[in-house]
């Protein structure tokens, strides 16, 4: 998931707040204030639903620019000139990131959504649920994986330069690696409104944000304005969940267990891709400091983009909307899990080094 990343590496972000360690329990609540929301105020809600322009909901597009804008005004492009100091780092990066995590989602969403859970999930939603798990691997992490490289000690010029190369990236491949998985995954989506996604929340945002962020950053004001955002971003966030599970309210009351079976693709990829990346980095000779956020990346997602993306695209209660909301649920427990485990593992990492003279 992504909550606002870091400015330079001379001033990394602390570690993780109470806020953001607990974010799974806010979820939580998000949901059951939201579903009896929508039970007790199904007219207001439908209101709401109602108020859209191009397939744009404005009240969910008003929240998620809150939430995206102050997110992308942290990505530093300068550190793009560093890219040649760990040119094998940033390849494994983009290989999982870019050739692997996206095909292998689309892979488990099909495995596990349109075979294995098929009988116990609504039928007329299964696309509806692999678009979601798509658009949620294709948008790699912006901002979270910084947390998650400080817990782990990654080092934190790798991190903003891998960061601010899978924005750049993101712009261009977003809107064609979608549109072509949904297609192989026979789900038809019109190439005009997944264009008017990508401009609405990747191109517009990132835009204004790097304006504001120069203009600040010129007159010393940048961190401080950030820290003034942080706290609306995360209401931005929150109100959004409680929206989406306002109008969810009665297809997750008829079919509870849907979130637990959503949630095994992707904690599976999660585990899958964090493990690939690390071990590929290991095998290429790079660094401890550099496997960890090189991981962490590919296991970690934007779920703000897919989020607006899937509500765009299918709409607010839409199967593609939940799925992307399930992975906000998981990812900061899991990620967690992550974090220790190459913590824990450093020692085995780098016996790399004197293996080969060992006997």
């Amino acid at each position: 998931m992504s909550q606002p990343c870091a400015t330079r590496a001379a001033t990394p972000p602390a570690a993780m707040g109470v806020f953001e360690r607990y974010l799974t329990l806010w979820v939580l609540v998000c949901i059951a204030v939201g579903i009896a929301l929508g039970q007790w105020q199904p007219g207001a809600f439908e209101a709401l639903a109602r108020l859209e322009v191009a397939q744009v909901n404005l009240p969910v597009g008003l929240l998620i620019w809150v939430m995206i804008v102050p997110m992308l005004m942290k990505v530093d492009f300068a550190a793009l000139r560093e890219l040649r100091q760990h040119l094998r780092g940033i390849g494994v990066t983009l290989f999982v990131n870019w050739l692997v995590k996206p095909f292998s989602m689309a892979l488990l969403g099909w495995l596990f959504l349109r075979h294995l859970f098929a009988p116990m999930l609504p039928a007329d939603q299964i696309d509806s649920y692999i678009a979601g798990l798509i658009l949620l691997a294709a948008a790699p992490c912006t901002a979270m994986v910084f947390v998650w490289s400080r817990l782990s000690g990654g080092d934190p010029l790798f991190t903003l330069t891998q960061v601010a190369l899978n924005d750049g990236i993101m712009v261009l491949a977003f809107a064609p690696l979608v549109a072509f998985l949904l297609g192989v995954s026979a789900i038809a989506v019109p190439w005009g409104t997944l264009l008017v996604s990508v401009l609405l929340y990747i191109v517009l945002p990132l835009a204004i944000a790097q304006a504001a962020r120069r203009a600040l950053l010129a007159r010393g004001l940048l961190d401080a304005a950030l820290a003034r955002m942080g706290p609306w971003s995360m209401a931005a966030l929150l109100l959004t969940l409680v929206l989406l599970f306002a109008f969810q309210g009665q297809a997750i009351l008829r079919q509870p267990l849907v979130i637990a079976l959503l949630a095994v693709p992707i904690l599976i990829q999660v585990f899958f891709n964090s493990a690939l990346a690390y071990l590929l980095n290991r095998a290429v000779g790079e660094q401890h400091s550099i496997a960890c956020p090189s991981a962490l990346i590919g296991a970690s997602n934007f779920f703000e983009l897919a989020v607006a993306t899937a509500i765009s695209l299918f709409g607010l209660d839409s199967g593609a909307a939940l799925a992307t909301v399930v992975g906000v649920l998981i990812e900061v427990p899991v990620m967690l899990l992550v974090v220790r485990v190459v913590n824990r593992s450093r020692g085995w990492y780098e016996a790399r080094a004197t293996a080969p003279h060992a006997g």
